[in-house]
Order: structure tokens, then C-alpha cells, then sequence
């Protein structure tokens, strides 16, 4: 792997960059937070060679929304299942979205 090679990685919000101390540090949390709600299985962190959690940008993003409704009093696991169900709801707007630009296009194969 190159240098360039590594820095494309960074750019990516999957790749794995963030240790654990340096994930709680940009969350302004605690590692046992982050263990927590991978307990919760909000999140699971990839494991180095040495077995050592790391985050991704992402991660960080879902780990700071569950830390957000803690922080307003939210029980862990509850906050787990919130994000969880956001995320899900996301994602199914985001489907709906393009089955609707779908079946609004003309289609192509009707034009003969």
C-alpha cells in the first residue's frame, strides 16, 4: 500500500481510522461508552491485528446520536434502539424516494 493509498482510505467514512481512546476523545465520552453500546450492538468496531477496537467516521456519527440522547437522559439500550430505528427509517425513506423517481420516469420501453 502507498502513502496515496492511505490517504484515499481517510476519505472514506468506513475506513477504520479511529482507535478507541481517540474515539472517545472526539466524542467527549468515555471508552466505556463505546464499549456499551457495542454491547448494545449499536455499533461493532473492526478489530486491529492486535485486537484492538477501531471506529469509523460513521461509528462516530451513530455513536454521538445515541451519546446526545443520553445525555438528555435516555437509558443506553433505549437510546440504542432509537438510533437503531432512525437509521432504519433512513433508509426506508431513502428506498421509497427512488422507487417513487422511478415510477415517475417515463419508461423506455413502452415507446415503440
Amino acid at each position: 500500500m502507498t502513502a496515496d493509498d492511505s490517504y484515499d482510505r481517510l476519505d472514506d467514512d468506513d475506513y477504520p481510522a479511529y482507535t478507541m481512546g481517540r474515539a472517545a476523545e472526539a466524542l467527549g465520552t468515555t471508552q466505556g461508552f463505546l464499549r456499551a453500546i457495542g454491547e448494545a450492538r449499536l455499533i461493532t468496531p473492526l478489530r486491529s491485528e492486535g485486537g484492538h477496537r477501531r471506529y469509523s467516521r460513521y461509528q462516530l456519527r451513530i455513536a454521538a446520536r445515541a451519546r446526545e440522547l443520553v445525555d438528555q437522559g435516555t437509558p443506553i439500550e433505549a437510546a440504542c434502539r432509537i438510533v437503531i430505528l432512525e437509521d432504519q427509517l433512513e433508509e426506508a425513506q431513502r428506498i421509497n424516494a427512488e422507487y417513487r423517481r422511478a415510477a415517475e420516469s417515463p419508461n423506455p420501453t413502452s415507446a415503440a
